[in-house]
């Protein structure tokens, strides 16, 4: 196969073709993934900005080189790059905050009132078999891959049988996961939580990175919340617990504590470096000032918001502040590039036209944050979300050939506000392809998607969902 042959038209070609033939054998199995370093040579290397005969090589699933062509080439001379113009190489995106086994839900959860993980989420989940929960987060992880998510961040299964069948599902759809041992207990099972959450985290593997979950502060006790924090710092991962997303919650917590939820998590020695925490929506100036002073990291989930939240994160401010943020779907869409305009429309709306501030962070505050800002945030900083020497190579080939990118003045908050996923030609995790043109390379997700428009609605049938709203 002559790489350097081809061209970004040439490649779509040959790829189809050689994928239809047998699909076990890609371009990125003889080209990113085997001992032979090969080269890609786009003209974009970054997503906020343009470097023309950037490239970037791959080899054992990882960026063995990336700088100026010249530079690659004079390091490895035997080396046969790749042109790709107009196409970017870019990382791929970072879900912060996702729920993987509530895909059967989707629309169930439309024009709800606020905390419906009371009144949706648990009977669905609880619901679920084995069986069901592989297909629910097998589903999630194919729409987060067409999104152009190479990572995401599971924030905890309720259920049993949900971190083994995550765990298969991640595996086989290719996607690298950060799931969660949920630690939530009533004081009861202290140490047999402890115990089987040390199991969890001994269970690292390649793609699979475990980390600790609280629900929300209220679900565990102080014992618990400070215990988990520190198992989860000494382990090197993260604990995932949501915050201060529902007025409901904060006023529950004031009523039985005294304390916000946030305030609560500090109070009991569970806030710090290793935590992961999901909304923040609202806070008060003092509740900011805690987030920076402990080094917590925070999960902006922007669709969550005006779908089932009470507000909208003050991003603008906690990024100021030197918050570490990442952005996050919570299970609503998992489209990137839509992620990253409702952000900026978000914060504009919410925040930017009162103060008269058009720019509201411009295209690299979203994009840091959908990226490196999202790996950082879920302890995978030295793992992914930037096309780096040394980083695995997550990353994703973007063509730029499109009309709404013509002509291109400004190319990072043109992916904010202008591209799609549409735009993804390829999706590629630890320099293995794991989609061409939206669809897997390696298994058949027609054949996924037909099973689970059986199973979902006998699963939804048997679930005790209580539904405030119904469809008019």
């Amino acid at each position: 196969m002559d790489l350097s042959s081809f061209n970004a038209r040439s490649m779509a070609s040959r790829m189809t073709s050689v994928a239809s033939e047998k699909p076990w054998l890609s371009l990125s199995s003889r080209a990113c993934c085997s001992d032979l370093l090969s080269a890609l040579q786009p003209n974009h290397m970054a997503p906020t900005a343009a470097h023309v005969d950037a490239t970037g090589c791959v080899r054992g699933g990882r960026f063995a080189d990336v700088g100026p062509l010249a530079k690659v080439m004079a390091r490895a001379p035997a080396l046969a790059p790749l042109t790709l113009p107009l196409t970017m190489l870019m990382p791929g995106f970072v879900d912060a905050h996702h729920h993987l086994t509530q895909s059967f839900g989707k629309a169930l959860a439309f024009g709800e009132p606020s905390e419906i993980f009371r009144r949706i989420w648990v009977p669905l989940e609880g619901s679920l078999d084995p069986h069901s929960l592989y297909l629910s987060a097998k589903l999630a992880s194919l729409e987060a891959l067409r999104g152009g998510y190479t990572t995401v961040c599971d924030a905890g299964a309720r259920s049993s049988h949900g971190l083994e069948a995550m765990a298969a599902a991640t595996r086989e759809a290719g996607i690298r996961c950060v799931p969660s041992f949920v630690c939530n207990d009533d004081g009861t099972a202290h140490g047999a939580t402890l115990t089987a959450a040390e199991r969890f985290l001994a269970q690292a593997s390649p793609g699979w990175h475990p980390s600790l979950a609280i629900s929300i502060p209220e679900a565990a006790t102080d014992a618990m919340l400070g215990a988990a924090a520190a198992l989860a710092a000494e382990a090197g991962t993260v604990l995932q617990v949501h915050v201060n997303e529902h007025l409901a919650s904060v006023e529950r917590s004031l009523v039985a504590r005294g304390l916000r939820p946030l305030q609560h998590l500090q109070a009991s020695g569970a806030l710090g470096p290793q935590s992961l925490l999901a909304h923040c929506t609202m806070l008060t100036p003092a509740e900011m000032l805690l987030l920076r002073d402990h080094g917590a990291a925070v999960s902006i989930n922007p669709v969550a918001s005006p779908w089932k939240g009470n507000a909208v994160a003050p991003t603008e401010l906690l990024a100021a502040l030197g918050v570490r943020l990442g952005l996050g779907t919570d299970g609503t869409r998992s489209d990137a590039f839509r992620m990253m305009d409702a952000a900026e429309s978000n914060q504009r709306l919410a925040f930017g036209m009162a103060s008269g501030d058009a720019v509201c962070g411009g295209g690299s505050l979203w994009l840091t944050m959908a990226t490196a800002g999202g790996a950082y945030a879920a302890g995978l900083g030295r793992v992914t979300g930037r096309v780096e020497t040394g980083l695995s190579a997550d990353f994703l080939l973007l063509d730029l050939d499109v009309p709404e990118l013509t002509p291109s003045w400004d190319l990072g908050w043109e992916l904010v506000r202008l591209a799609s996923r549409d735009q993804v030609i390829s999706v590629h995790v630890e320099g293995r392809m794991r989609l061409w043109q939206g669809w897997p390379v390696d298994w058949d997700a027609r054949s996924l998607m037909a099973e689970v428009r059986t199973v979902a609605r006998q699963s939804v049938a048997r679930a005790p969902i209580h539904k405030v709203h119904q469809r008019q």
